[in-house]
């Protein structure tokens, strides 16, 4: 599809933006201690989607443009992100990260953590200087990361819905940066106030949108193009929502309960989760129609992220934005 002239100037903004915004992560992640500075930059240098930033300098374009309150404030979330990803492959007892050794296989877990933590108060730092509300935005945002992995790790109490609880988890682990990416780009940029809670919601929804269609990623038989070995996530024990939905169809449905039954057993023998009956198991579970289920809530969710929108203006941020969505739930890696 063709772009307006509008849309190619504004793409060519964020463009640049995340071409200086890289450079400054790259000096803002150096500490005078060689242990510090190699293992803060190691999953900086390993690349990623840089997606929050993206949002940042999109929404940006609403007000001021590409300022340097707006660069500190995606070099404040993207850090942020980067110091959660050492934590969770630490509990999670993840080998990889970005086509990587995780950050803990190659230093222990003592420094991954430390070097977390080291993160997240240089994150804090950037965000100090821009006053108060960025402080605020900042603490909210982090002790929602954190109640979220929090709630992940001990799962659904007794009397918890577990499709809930999974999604409120997803909007807390996920959702909530990216709802302060889509809103940080618009506040530091000084645009009108009454884009916030149009932008916060489309980035809480486009995020859960986002892990929901990661949990179908996670089944995929074809691991050249999704990157990851099908059942990771089920293999470190992430109750993703194409699981929560069998094992509520197992409750009538005898055949589905023997693929719970099948999948738990081999989950729980770290020798059979390596095994050809578990990679057979896990091909059942992607052509289930659970599966597909999941599919269709992601793009609910990020329909329903779309129609936030309709406060901003039309225009060029709002078409990428709607692009930004609607591209998300079709994604295959």
């Amino acid at each position: 599809m063709m772009m307006s002239p509008q849309m190619r100037r504004v793409v060519a903004t964020v463009d640049d933006g995340l071409v200086e915004i890289e450079r400054q992560l790259t000096d803002d992640l150096g500490f005078t201690d060689p242990v510090a500075d190699t293992a803060s930059r190691y999953l900086l240098e390993a690349g990623g989607k840089r997606v929050r930033p993206m949002l940042i300098l999109l929404t940006a374009q609403l007000g001021d443009g590409n300022t340097q309150e707006v660069f500190d404030a995606a070099k404040a979330i993207e850090i942020t992100h980067l110091a959660s990803l050492y934590h969770d492959d630490v509990m999670d007892l993840a080998d990889r990260r970005r086509g990587v050794p995780s950050a803990h296989t190659v230093w222990g877990n003592s420094v991954a953590i430390l070097t977390g933590d080291l993160l997240f108060a240089r994150a804090s730092k950037l965000m100090a200087n821009l006053g108060e509300r960025a402080i605020r935005l900042q603490a909210d945002t982090f002790e929602r990361l954190v109640l979220g992995q929090l709630h992940e790790t001990v799962g659904p109490q007794p009397g918890d819905d577990a499709e809930a609880h999974y999604i409120q988890v997803l909007a807390d682990k996920t959702g909530s940066l990216i709802s302060t990416a889509a809103r940080a780009g618009a506040l530091f940029a000084n645009a009108p106030e009454e884009y916030q809670d149009a932008l916060r919601e489309f980035g809480e929804k486009i995020g859960v949108a986002f892990q929901l269609v990661d949990d179908v990623i996670d089944l995929s038989p074809q691991p050249e193009e999704t990157g990851k070995v099908p059942g990771t996530d089920l293999r470190q024990g992430v109750a993703t929502l194409p699981m929560i939905y069998l094992r509520q169809s197992a409750l009538t449905d005898a055949a589905d309960a023997e693929l719970v039954a099948r999948i738990d057993a081999d989950v729980e023998d770290p020798a059979a989760a390596a095994s050809d009956s578990f990679t057979s198991a896990i091909a059942e579970l992607y052509a289930h129609p659970v599966t597909e289920r999941t599919r269709a809530e992601a793009k609910r969710w990020a329909s329903e992220a779309v129609a936030a929108l309709e406060v901003v203006p039309d225009g060029p941020v709002r078409q990428a934005l709607t692009q930004f969505g609607n591209r998300l739930a079709d994604r295959r890696r």
